[in-house]
């Protein structure tokens, strides 16, 4: 029987009516059907030998890797500095983009429902397409190389930093607006003195834990030939040179732990 509570805190108990528990019924039917569906669609496209066989290959792996070949370690500092820079500019760019976006999306911002919808367009094309597509669309139109990452990590990153940049935005307090506004403010003064200073730690937080994030990501572009580490780790697995991808892992995990640890700080310190 489910339970509910008055306004002074008091359980008040009541008893499930019979449509209610048929309902629930037929929901946990679907749910154990659409399971028992997934489960037969996925086992009938898997090639279970191979699954059987999964430790040991897995393992086999492992000891190809192992001692890892740590005098390659010399050729991978140019190719993560270039990782940095994709992930730093991309994100900077994605910034500069991004922020006037979110004002634009925001209810209380925007100057017109049409560029609101307009705005939230941006927003939702740049979220529904990974970073890696991106990446591969713009190798394809400005070639291989660096840029490609950077304006990859940047279309990106304008979903993720307009989304919640907006969203902080429509909620912050309305009465230091609206006392602004009641001393004849234009409209960008009241923008100025009334919304930037609410939401600049949201802002600060959210473009430090973008960049964290555009770490991660801009180490993978170099496998459709965006630049960085990914370059040097797609070339190591091609040619099966095992204990040079497990100096590449070894760095890519050094790196995103530092970027984590300086994201944390620098989130702590503003917020």
């Amino acid at each position: 029987m489910p339970v509910s509570t008055t306004a002074q805190g008091t359980p008040v108990w009541r008893l499930r009516t019979t449509r209610a528990q048929w309902l629930g019924y037929l929901g946990w039917l679907i749910g154990i059907t659409l399971f028992l569906l997934c489960w037969k669609v996925i086992s009938d496209n898997t090639m279970w030998v191979f699954v059987e066989d999964a430790g040991r290959q897995g393992s086999n792996l492992i000891s190809r890797m192992l001692p890892p070949q740590w005098d390659y370690a010399h050729r991978l500092w140019k190719p993560m500095w270039d990782t940095l820079n994709i992930a730093t500019l991309g994100t900077l760019l994605g910034i500069a983009m991004a922020f006037p976006v979110a004002f634009l999306a925001a209810r209380n911002t925007t100057p017109h429902p049409l560029v609101r919808s307009a705005a939230l367009f941006v927003i939702v094309s740049s979220r529904s397409i990974n970073s890696l597509i991106w990446a591969m669309l713009l190798v394809t139109i400005l070639g291989p190389g660096v840029l490609a990452g950077i304006i990859a990590i940047a279309l990106r990153s304008i979903g993720f930093i307009g989304k919640l940049l907006y969203e902080a935005i429509e909620e912050i307090h309305p009465t230091p607006v609206e006392a602004i506004s009641a001393t004849g403010a234009g409209r960008m003064q009241v923008m100025s003195y009334g919304v930037l200073p609410q939401i600049l730690p949201a802002f600060a937080g959210i473009s430090v834990y973008r960049w964290d994030i555009n770490i991660r990501e801009s180490t993978v572009l170099g496998l459709v030939g965006a630049g960085g580490i990914g370059l040097q780790l797609n070339a190591a697995i091609n040619t099966l040179a095992w204990s040079q991808v497990s100096v590449i892992f070894v760095m890519i995990f050094a790196t995103v732990l530092v970027s984590e640890w300086i994201s944390a700080r620098v989130r702590h310190t503003i917020i």
